[in-house]
Parts: structure tokens; C-alpha cells; sequence
């Protein structure tokens, strides 16, 4: 090589590595985050045993086999939660069997907000401390999980609900059930 392609190569490399790397952040900001796939899709769900939110004693994964439910992750803080939270009381209207797991949120605020905004759930569960969102693959709420009678996870949805996509995805999923 010689020292002038040296020399060029040496000036324009910072102006190469810049582009390779807007391509890179291209690349990566344009993908979904929503199609994160689960590991836990087809497997067992993960076992757990909460406090309830509104009532003494404690649920856990024993109590949901036997009927499809779905296990809906959400929290007093999350502004998608609030969102969502019609379309979740719309399917438990509709008879669908919906757990909540309350994530990383105050017992005394989540209470506040399902009074503000009506309690669709048959039972929240409190999981103070995310552990039990963790074994779950939580990445933030909300988030909903399709459980088969078996205790088999089915589908699971990352966001709203609300979202036309989601719904009539976990819709066809749950529908096969």
C-alpha cells in the first residue's frame, strides 16, 4: 500500500466508522421490540406463590390450571397499562378467566387505581419486588400471558392489549384453546 492510500484510508476512517455505525443503530431501532420471542411459549409456567392484593392469603401457579387464563402483568405507574385497561375489562365481561399480577407497584397505589378504574380480575397477586415477573420473562408491564388448563403458556402479548394487532393475535391463539 502505499503512503498514499495510507494517508486516505487514515483520514476517512473516522467518517467509515461513523456510517457503519449509523447503520448498525438503523438496523437495531427498526426492528420490533414486540417480537421478542419467549422461551417460556410451549413449557410450564413458572411457578410462584403471591399475596393477594385485596384479599388475605396467597395465589399462586396450582391455583390457575384447569381453565385458560390469562395472566396480565400491569402497574399503577404504566401509562400502557392505563391504555389497555378497557380492553381487559371488555374480555372479562366477555367471561374470560384474567389473573393480574401486579408488578413492582405499592399495594396501597394499585388498589387506588383498579378502584379508579374498575377491577376486571378474578385475583391480583403483588409481586413486589419483580422476582416472579423475572421467572416470567417480564420485560415491563404491561404484558399478558395465555395459560392453557394444563398450566402450559400458549401466547404471550408484550404491550397493550389494546393494540388491534395483539388482540386479535392472542385472540386466534386463545380460540384454539
Amino acid at each position: 500500500m502505499s503512503d498514499k492510500q495510507a494517508s486516505l484510508i487514515k483520514r476517512f476512517a473516522p467518517l467509515i466508522v461513523f456510517f457503519s455505525l449509523v447503520v448498525v443503530l438503523f438496523v437495531g431501532l427498526s426492528l420490533n421490540p414486540r417480537l421478542v420471542p419467549s422461551p417460556l411459549i410451549g413449557k410450564p409456567m413458572p411457578g410462584f406463590n403471591l399475596p393477594r392484593l385485596n384479599a388475605p392469603g396467597t395465589f399462586g401457579d396450582a391455583d390457575i390450571k384447569g381453565q385458560v387464563t390469562l395472566v396480565s402483568v400491569f402497574a399503577s405507574w404504566c401509562f400502557a397499562c392505563r391504555q389497555e385497561h378497557e380492553t381487559v375489562r371488555a374480555l372479562a365481561r366477555k367471561g374470560v378467566r384474567i389473573i393480574g399480577l401486579n408488578y413492582k407497584d405499592k399495594p396501597e397505589d394499585a388498589k387506588q387505581w383498579l378502584k379508579q378504574l374498575g377491577n376486571p380480575y378474578q385475583v391480583v397477586v403483588s409481586d413486589l419486588d419483580g422476582r416472579v415477573g423475572i421467572d416470567w420473562g417480564v420485560y415491563g408491564a404491561p404484558e399478558t400471558f395465555l395459560v392453557d388448563t394444563q398450566g402450559i403458556i400458549r401466547h404471550k402479548v408484550i404491550g397493550p392489549l389494546s393494540s388491534p394487532e395483539n388482540y386479535d393475535e392472542l385472540m386466534a391463539v386463545m380460540n384454539t384453546l
